[in-house]
């Protein structure tokens, strides 16, 4: 009885010892905290989105806190947020540009297909696998909501096989964009302008047998537009904000009705 109370007592003593000097260890070796760093992390919003070229709001706050990025970086802070930083900073606030998500497709299933049927897991990254997709159009949303999944603030929802987003609620996070494995969806200016909602690069005749509202490539858009705002590649039509006016010219010459007026 005695042996054991003594490996006991031998085995207590050790643990509390190595308990001891890891404490004293701690201390010592302890990595001082930047107090900016952990403020300007309080005032930003969390969200880890990366939308702000850095890894999460975490690695954002540590290069505001060396002066190695910017205020007004982050899209789901906003304004209120790039002020905040900027007087934890002790500099000026610059000007934010709102912007937002728009989905670079309006094939519902009003206009288009599914090229089969489609039992396997809700997920168009799943879905991809499978012949590059359920959808008739090889460039179209595919309808299963990766995108609403990943949207942290209810903005991006799925209807009648396509997603939309609903500008009010959007912060321009870019999850839905990096969530959608065929990449059609954009971050743009939250202004008012002509976008064109497809993302469609084959030939025209291919494009009306696929989807009876995208993008055939006529460059009738182009024409039409007297800003040098539109531009047709690979036989899709793509509007560029700073130089849209919003005039209209070209949503009224487009004769597959795929470029809608975008209201910021």
């Amino acid at each position: 009885m005695t042996g054991i109370l003594l490996a006991v007592g031998i085995v207590a003593g050790i643990g509390l010892l190595i308990g001891l000097i890891l404490s004293i260890a701690s201390i010592i070796m302890a990595v001082p905290k930047d107090e900016k760093a952990e403020a300007i992390l309080e005032a930003l919003p969390g969200a880890n989105c990366g939308a702000c070229g850095f890894s999460g709001c975490s690695g954002y706050a540590e290069a505001l806190a060396k002066g190695k990025a910017e205020p007004g970086l982050c899209a789901p802070g906003g304004l209120a947020c790039t002020k905040a930083v900027s007087e934890i900073l002790g500099v000026e606030t610059g000007s934010v540009e709102p912007k937002v998500a728009v989905v670079k497709c309006m094939g519902s299933l009003d206009h288009t297909t599914y090229k089969a049927e489609y039992s396997g897991i809700m997920s168009c990254a799943a879905a991809m696998k499978i012949g590059g997709g359920l959808t008739a159009c090889s460039y179209g949303c595919m309808g299963l909501g990766d995108c609403e999944a990943a949207c942290p603030y209810d903005a991006i929802h799925v209807n009648n096989g396509v997603a939309y987003v609903d500008g009010g609620k959007c912060r321009a996070c870019t999850l839905c964009v990096k969530a959608c494995p065929r990449g059609i969806i954009e971050i743009v200016p939250k202004k008012d302008m002509a976008t064109v909602r497809c993302s469609n690069h084959d030939k025209g005749g291919v494009t009306r047998k696929l989807c009876d509202i995208g993008c055939i490539g006529c460059k009738k858009c182009e024409k039409a537009c007297e800003q040098g705002a539109v531009k047709v590649t690979d036989f899709c039509a793509y509007v560029t904000p700073d130089l849209c006016t919003n005039c209209g010219a070209c949503v009224e010459a487009c004769p597959q009705h795929c470029i809608t007026f975008f209201k910021g």
